[in-house]
């Protein structure tokens, strides 16, 4: 038992995240066109969720929302690119299975890639931090636009309309479009 109670409770993520992909980015991402060399390697903002460890991860090449173990029996790893859905106030978001040696299982979701679009480190930490603001804040999840009917004659086959919000969407306030299925 840790001391807050909970059997097999992991520290926070965050140091070893940014250690592991300080390492990538000196290693694997060495000279790859896709770096923002303003950008550093930077955890940001995590914090417990459920039994879970969520946070952002900001790199040179991607910004993700990170979750990671927090309570080792409560923890389910999903194989390395399979995905598994995540219901947070905000909204439904989709992450995806990943492992890196030095850290182990992880789940990410992309919200940024690559990063160009940023100036400097202060741009992309603020642009995380309101991210979890918003994957917390049930005013960031909006239902579909009500469409009038059409005549039945005219109108194809009922194909189930589901609201989806672009994560760029979602982090800028705009609104979902209809996804009208296969």
């Amino acid at each position: 038992m840790t001391d807050a109670g909970t059997p097999f409770e992991r520290p926070s993520p965050a140091a070893a995240l940014e250690r592991a992909f300080e390492v990538v980015r000196r290693e694997r991402m060495h000279g790859m066109p896709m770096l923002n060399r303003a950008l550093a390697v930077e955890a940001v903002g995590f914090r417990p969720w459920r039994e879970h460890w969520l946070g952002i991860l900001i790199t040179p090449w991607f910004m993700n929302v990170v979750l990671m173990p927090r309570v080792s029996a409560a923890w389910q790893a999903i194989g390395e690119r399979e995905t598994r859905h995540h219901v947070f106030p905000g909204g439904v978001f989709e992450f995806i299975g990943a492992r890196e040696a030095t850290l182990g299982d992880y789940q990410a979701c992309s919200l940024f890639s690559p990063m160009f679009e940023f100036a400097d480190q202060r741009e992309a930490r603020a642009t995380a931090l309101a991210a979890l603001d918003a994957l917390f804040d049930p005013a960031s999840r909006e239902a579909a636009p009500i469409r009038a009917q059409e005549p039945a004659a005219e109108a194809p086959p009922p194909v189930e309309a589901r609201p989806t919000l672009s994560k760029r969407d979602f982090l800028f306030g705009g609104t979902p479009r209809v996804d009208r299925g296969p």
